[in-house]
């Protein structure tokens, strides 16, 4: 079977992760445990995960000229991800500072750099979507850039997947692109106004959603009457804050092969638990065969 081509659409950025045996209170200094610096971002994190999970991943985003910028494409690079489109903006590149506790809970603040450049798809870079299986894009860059990224995946025929984090107002018109919704439960409220769990008012808008939730693994409910619970796999948790991408990326990769949703929510949980018993970003996205393992187990 040939490697579903999967386009990613999304952030770049460097983590700045302190381990500490609880979340400083506001006002309140906490003595850390340890201190790790890895790349990150939720579109490189995604792209790196769908890379790892099988796919022929391409990541459409914008570094920095400086040091984290050169990191952040050599990961990227080493995972088997397709930079040959990145663009290099002159300045800082995206920044995570990411606090841990000993439970593995976190606590993020983001600020875009470069990021904030990435405007304006170019032709070359609406024909690489359009000639896609998959195209995942999530809300770390301006949002005129991901509806633009929609519109050309829908155009070409490409599966459009938009993970609606981190929460943010939506343009008009930009969830009518979508082919399948992947939201946490404050995403869903946001879209709904109303209860994570109305999938009724999602449904209205897309034609599929994934409601992830944390420990207890993720909800799938479709327009044609399916509405089911995905039990999470059981492993002990050493940082949950690239769970989500995992999850995401591999869900990208497991729908451009061909399975049915539902299996594919249960394969991308079982990438999920995999990515969470180690500490980091990008460097605890699992493999293909890590994630086999544990579904098959």
């Amino acid at each position: 079977m040939m490697a579903p081509r999967v386009v990613v659409v999304g952030s770049a950025n460097m983590d700045l992760v302190g381990l500490a045996p609880t979340l400083p209170r506001p006002g309140e200094t906490v003595l850390g445990d340890d201190f790790v610096m890895a790349p990150g971002g939720k579109g490189s994190n995604q792209a790196i995960a769908a890379a790892r999970a099988g796919g022929a991943t391409t990541f459409l985003g914008a570094i920095g000229s400086d040091a984290f910028g050169v990191t952040l494409g050599a990961r990227l690079s080493a995972a088997g991800v397709d930079t040959s489109r990145v663009r290099t903006s002159y300045g800082a590149s995206g920044v995570a500072v990411i606090m841990v506790d000993r439970a593995g809970e976190n606590s993020i603040l983001v600020s875009p750099g470069a990021n904030r450049t990435f405007t304006g798809l170019s032709d070359e870079e609406q024909a690489v979507i359009a000639g896609a299986d998959v195209l995942l894009c999530q809300q770390e860059i301006p949002m005129e850039t991901v509806h633009a990224a929609l519109r050309a995946g829908r155009a070409g025929g490409t599966r459009t997947i938009l993970n609606a984090a981190p929460a943010r107002d939506l343009p008009p018109g930009l969830l009518d692109e979508v082919d399948l919704l992947v939201v946490n439960e404050i995403e869903a409220r946001a879209i709904t106004g109303g209860e994570a769990s109305d999938m009724g008012t999602l449904l209205a808008v897309v034609p599929r959603v994934v409601l992830t939730l944390s420990g207890a693994g993720a909800r799938y409910a479709d327009r044609d009457g399916r509405d089911e619970h995905v039990p999470a796999f059981p492993v002990q948790a050493a940082d949950t804050t690239a769970a989500g991408d995992a999850f995401t990326g591999a869900l990208a990769v497991a729908w451009g092969e061909g399975r049915d949703l539902l299996d594919a929510v249960r394969w991308a949980n079982a990438a999920g638990a995999a990515c969470v018993r180690r500490v980091g970003a990008s460097g605890a996205l699992p493999e293909r065969a890590e994630i086999d393992e544990l579904y098959n187990s």
